[in-house]
């Protein structure tokens, strides 16, 4: 195991004229979305390499260092942090583990990106938002829905005006998982409300983050909350595990520009899985639809394509996306990494210019103060107002 504890600058001398060197937490190589998206992702693109991985177990981090071709393995992400070779830290694990572990990235002054959710709590993610501010590194948030070239283009349509006024956008998000009788044992900690990595935060927090990236913040809204499965088997053990996170959000919301939005998003979808978003405008009409019926994983994986229309009254059509809204060209755009991906790609871009484009912990600060304010109409039956500015920046 490497065991050195050397302090590494944030941005190393000659950073524009060698690939950033990327330490990942939670690269477990068996399983993980580490594995899946992270590592395909940065393997595609040459301004990255990757130099350090980090896993809870020393067998597990030396055999992630064989698969993945990093020279690093630790078990203390404190030390990949720290180590000279790493200029970004990848956190890719369990939600709970965040705030430590981004914390170390920071206390260490490296560049960081986080999966969403940030934190467990509102609370946590102030925390952190603030920690990077003081730091002055580069913090980034696992947002990659916004990179999805169907949707960066569906938000230029709208910001150039093609649909008119915006009156209204519907939402149906449906994900495959729990349709079953039984969860993996990896997923059953998703149940647990305290855990913060449920529907509402995982689901609701990439549809709803993409809603307000393409059409502007959320102002108010009245929110509906349920749990309609209230217990799962684990599937390795048999044994039964209580369900006290919701699976079913109702949404009624108001937007800036004083579009209406409903929205419909839960898990457990037997048959049809997917997304549909669909923006109603005074001149036309746009729709982010997941590829096929087969779109189970979410608006920030699925492979989305575009339909518009050409004129009132006609037909949706699939749109063709230009080609400048794709960067990962090495990957292609079904893989589950490619919005990963292209997200990277981006943040690569700001590292090196020191611009400040991609979703970072401020940003994921305002999308739970968004989720606490689903929670507290839940809650109360009451419309709540949402605080500070809305995503589209």
């Amino acid at each position: 195991m490497t065991d050195r504890h050397t302090p590494g600058p944030t941005t190393a001398p000659g950073a524009a004229r060698r690939p950033l060197r990327v330490g990942v937490i939670g690269a477990n190589p068996d399983r993980g979305w580490a594995a899946r998206a992270h590592i395909p992702a940065l393997a595609a693109l040459p301004d990255y390499a990757l130099t350090a991985v980090a896993t809870s177990r020393p067998e597990s981090a030396r055999a992630a260092a064989r698969a993945f071709g990093a020279a690093h393995a630790f078990t203390d992400a404190g030390r990949l942090a720290a180590h000279p070779e790493v200029d970004l830290v990848v956190v890719t694990v369990k939600v709970p583990a965040h705030a430590e572990l981004v914390g170390a990235a920071l206390a260490a002054g490296k560049h960081v990106y986080c999966e969403w959710p940030l934190a467990r709590t509102t609370e946590e993610a102030a925390t952190l938002a603030a920690a990077a501010e003081r730091a002055g590194v580069h913090h980034a948030l696992g947002l990659q829905a916004r990179y999805a070239p169907a949707v960066s283009y569906a938000r230029e349509l709208v910001a150039a005006g093609r649909l008119g006024r915006i009156t209204s956008a519907t939402v149906h998000a449906a994900r495959g998982k729990g349709a079953g009788p039984a969860l993996p044992a990896w997923a059953a900690y998703t149940l647990d409300r305290a855990s913060g990595a449920g529907t509402l935060e995982v689901a609701g927090g990439h549809t709803l983050d993409t809603l307000e990236y393409v059409l502007g913040g959320i102002t108010d809204l009245s929110a509906a909350l349920s749990v309609q499965r209230p217990a799962y088997t684990v599937a390795e053990t048999g044994g039964t595990v209580p369900v006290t996170s919701p699976d079913h959000l109702l949404l009624h919301a108001t937007l800036t520009s004083g579009a209406v939005v409903s929205a419909h998003i839960h898990d457990g979808k037997v048959t049809g899985a997917g997304t549909r978003l669909e923006i109603s405008g005074t001149e036309g009409d746009l729709a982010l639809v997941s590829p096929a019926a087969g779109g189970p994983a979410g608006i920030q994986i699925d492979g989305l394509r575009l339909l518009g229309t050409d004129a009132p009254g006609g037909a949706f059509r699939e749109l063709t996306v230009p080609p400048g809204h794709r960067s990962a060209t090495a990957l292609p755009p079904d893989a589950e990494g490619f919005n990963v991906a292209q997200l990277y790609a981006r943040l690569a871009r700001d590292l090196r210019t020191g611009t400040r484009t991609v979703p970072d912990f401020t940003t994921g600060l305002r999308l739970h103060r968004l989720l606490d304010a689903i929670r507290r109409s839940a809650a109360t039956g009451t419309r709540q107002t949402v605080r500070g500015p809305g995503a589209r920046h």
